[in-house]
């Protein structure tokens, strides 16, 4: 089972929150999902961003493969350097 990271739209028509989740690659971008990972509202000013980078961490050291946007994500949340400093302590 392929696993990615991506994100997961939730909210009202025309305001969009997100869902930063754990899913398998072939389930649909609003379906089933493994595990909650974080959330990100781009409405806000600043945007709003909680991401629990320990969940993160675990899912791309066990393999998990981020999205363009969700692996900016992580790394404004400092989640990639962990991912990086636990990938080289290896």
């Amino acid at each position: 089972m392929a696993v990615k990271l991506r994100l997961t739209r939730v909210g009202k028509t025309k305001q969009p929150q997100y869902r930063i989740v754990a899913a398998d690659s072939r389930s649909p971008r609003d379906g089933r999902f493994i595990q909650i990972v974080g959330t990100y509202n781009p409405r806000t000013e600043p945007s709003a961003l909680k991401v629990d980078n320990e969940k993160a961490v675990k899912w791309l050291l066990d393999g998990a493969q981020p999205t363009e946007r969700v692996k900016k994500l992580l790394e404004i949340s400092g989640a990639w350097a962990e991912f990086g400093a636990a990938r080289a302590a290896k």
